[in-house]
């Protein structure tokens, strides 16, 4: 079976990986139908590592994703050759102490689609899982809603983590598939306001699109001046989702005391550095976001039920065959990107 591989620094090919095959259990084997392009991914296309976690070449990338069920293990119960499923690409080991503590998504032996050391990624027509990260999509749902499952519930478990939104005002610093995510999760969940900080063109288009109360480009505008002047007591919540030391300067700035300030996006540099005696006299929170957790069948249903929408998130479509154009576009931020959809279909 071919998979899509990385060879090197911004360079893909094709390798030859070993068969789906059900050999447990509890293994599903699945026909994936749409895998989508991560900031992670891209991460890894362009600098070979996120912190210590080193690209050994060649090998395969991608952790979302949704698929058909094609055999099930023997002990397989609530799924069937012929179901549509969404997957959760974070396989935890369940008996250790964060598992048993209900956070999976910090399991101390958790193996990871598409982490170097860990396993596999899913760029490639077939892949087994664990019937429990698997999860059924209900018939109005698309396979591509159901790849887009996986950045939405970070999305929520962001929002969730920072505790209650209802009536707060909120800041995004960056409006990329997950600053959109996290957007449409807090209006599902009843924030008074969003104001949101992009440099690009499209993406603030599309915040404004999608309801923002305020949209602010920060290559040719003071964030912290035009928040605060708009918002003079300030932000309850900002939500770091672009992994740029700017937003922190700006979280700390425009929170007002007793504000929480959530990062979530994945910074390119070892150490944060804040401003310690504005954030001490402020009693600022930081609150750090890992991946998601517990929250797939929240974003299934969140989707189903139309309350959230992820209009306007896919900008492009490929076939696997194009997957080097695929990253170019993506990790240039060309062709008004937003996200990049690969299908592994003949």
């Amino acid at each position: 079976m071919k998979a899509i591989s990385l060879e090197g620094i911004h360079l893909l090919g094709t390798i030859d990986c070993e068969e789906a095959i059900v050999k447990r259990p509890d293994d599903v084997r699945i026909k994936i139908k749409s895998v989508g392009v991560c900031g992670s991914d891209i991460h890894y296309y362009r600098d070979g590592k996120i912190g210590v976690q080193v690209v050994k070449y060649p090998f395969v990338i991608g952790h979302e994703f949704s698929g058909v069920v094609e055999a099930i293990g023997s002990g397989v119960s609530r799924l069937k050759v012929g179901d549509r499923v969404s997957v959760d690409p974070s396989v935890s080991c369940g008996t250790c102490d964060q598992c048993l503590a209900g956070r999976p998504h910090t399991c101390r032996n958790n193996k990871f689609l598409g982490c170097p050391g860990q396993l596999e990624g899913c760029n490639k027509p077939y892949i087994v899982m664990p019937e429990r990260n698997c999860y059924l999509l209900p018939d109005p749902l698309s396979f591509d809603e159901g790849m887009l499952v996986e950045p939405l519930s970070i999305g929520i478990y962001s929002t969730l983590s920072a505790g209650d939104v209802a009536g707060k005002h909120i800041g995004i610093l960056g409006f990329g598939p997950i600053g959109m995510c996290v957007f449409q999760s807090l209006k599902m969940r009843g924030a008074a306001s969003v104001f949101v900080s992009e440099p690009l063109a499209n993406r603030r288009a599309l915040a404004l699109a999608q309801g923002a109360d305020m949209v602010v480009n920060p290559l040719t505008e003071d964030v912290i001046s035009v928040f605060n002047n708009a918002l003079p007591l300030q932000q309850d919540i900002v939500f770091d989702c672009c992994g740029m030391q700017q937003a922190a300067d700006q979280a700390i700035n425009t929170l007002k005391p007793g504000g929480t300030f959530m990062i979530i996006g994945i910074p390119e540099f070892d150490n944060w550095a804040f401003q310690a005696d504005l954030m001490r006299r402020k009693e600022i929170t930081i609150k750090n976001v890992r991946r998601q957790n517990h929250c797939d069948q929240a974003a299934i249903d969140a989707i189903s039920s139309g309350n959230v929408s992820m209009e306007g998130m896919i900008s492009h479509r490929f076939h696997w065959s194009e997957a080097q154009k695929a990253y170019d576009i993506v990790a240039n931020y060309r062709d008004n990107v937003m996200k990049v959809v690969l299908y592994f279909d003949e």
